[in-house]
């Protein structure tokens, strides 16, 4: 592209949008352009409204813009990433798709309504059509489309192909989440070092209904899910970065360990196909070493939008058990929104 399209980024000051601004910058397509925040940042530029925690430094392009509020006025762009949490989502949201914007979501608020499309692109990048039936795009073109939980991706990915292959009656799963999926600055250090915290508020319900409509068919106004049965157990480990998920699945078909494994490897879909950016190369990699995937090895393998899927054994209950790994501020989170602003583009949703 000789243009780059403007963005904007919602909650730029957070762990999420610290990770859009990283991803984006010097984007092929995208150019952040706005950066939006909570009103005690507002009017402050970048570098003094957000305290940078990630590795790679602050462009200094970014660290010189001013931070807007959380509302849309005539310097927002279209496409805007949105990085807030859900209670903030419910209000803010809404304004920009109702002021013409297309909102990309990474927030819970709206993932399970019924108008609104939940999307992993190499997953169900055909429920894009969704957008359609939303009453901001009928009036003036704005929509929102969001990205999923981030342990229920790197988990969906793995599902997919053998959905598609062999059909899944039941799972079952018990995750093990980074910190970093709690935000900045989370879990205090007294309550998770040395310690697994059993407990994350709403999050097996997410996995499990999230799961669901992600697999599910697309019938022409709203997604039946996938008839499938689905018990997630969630627990907060000390991790920096790296959702690792111990699963157990009932197939629909008989299946051999060889098929399982070519079906993951061989996965490629519509974001491999028109060669979006920010797509991997391969979806999922099937690693055989028998303690592998690890958060410290593998998290950011494809530059962390691969899910790693190891340890593919019977199961003594279901059929088969697996370990899978994804990266979940990047492939969970920013990453997933980036992809789904690129599958939106392609698609010719922004105009």
């Amino acid at each position: 592209m000789t243009t780059k399209i403007p963005v904007g980024i919602l909650g730029a000051t957070g762990t999420v949008g610290q990770r859009f601004i990283q991803l984006l910058d010097e984007h092929p397509w995208f150019e952040i352009t706005w950066l939006a925040a909570s009103d005690r940042s507002a009017g402050k530029l970048y570098a003094e409204a957000a305290k940078w925690n990630l590795a790679t430094p602050v462009p200094p392009k970014i660290a010189a813009m001013k931070v807007s509020a959380a509302a849309p006025d005539k310097s927002t762009p279209r496409l805007v990433f949105a990085a807030l949490d859900a209670a903030a989502a419910q209000q803010i949201e809404p304004a920009f798709a109702e002021a013409g914007h297309a909102v990309v979501s990474n927030s819970s608020a709206f993932r399970m309504a019924e108008d609104v499309p939940l999307i992993i692109p190499e997953v169900n990048g055909d429920h894009a059509p969704l957008i359609k039936t939303q009453s901001w795009y009928k009036k003036n073109g704005g929509f929102m489309v969001t990205n999923p939980n981030c342990s229920a991706i790197g988990l969906v990915l793995a599902l997919a192909p053998l959905h598609r292959r062999f059909g899944i009656d039941k799972i079952f799963v018990a995750t093990m989440q980074a910190i970093s999926g709690a935000g900045y600055p989370g879990v205090p250090s007294m309550d998770i070092l040395g310690n697994v915290i059993p407990y994350i508020a709403k999050e097996e319900d997410k996995m499990e209904a999230e799961t669901r409509k992600l697999l599910g068919s697309l019938n022409s106004s709203s997604v039946i899910p996938a008839d499938l049965v689905l018990s997630a157990h969630c627990n907060r480990v000390a991790v920096e970065d790296g959702h690792t998920e111990s699963v157990s699945l009932k197939l629909r078909s008989p299946a051999q360990a060889d098929e399982i494994i070519a079906a993951w490897n061989e996965f490629r879909c519509l974001p491999q196909k028109l060669k979006l950016p920010t797509a991997p190369e391969q979806p999922i990699i099937y690693e055989t070493a028998p303690d592998r995937p690890q958060p410290r090895l593998d998290r950011d393998r494809g530059k962390g939008m691969s899910a790693v899927v190891g340890r593919l054994r019977p199961c003594n209950i279901f059929d088969w058990k697996f370990t899978v790994l994804s990266h979940n501020t990047i492939r969970g989170a920013a990453g997933a929104a980036v992809l789904n602003g690129e599958l939106l583009k392609a698609q010719g949703y922004l105009g």
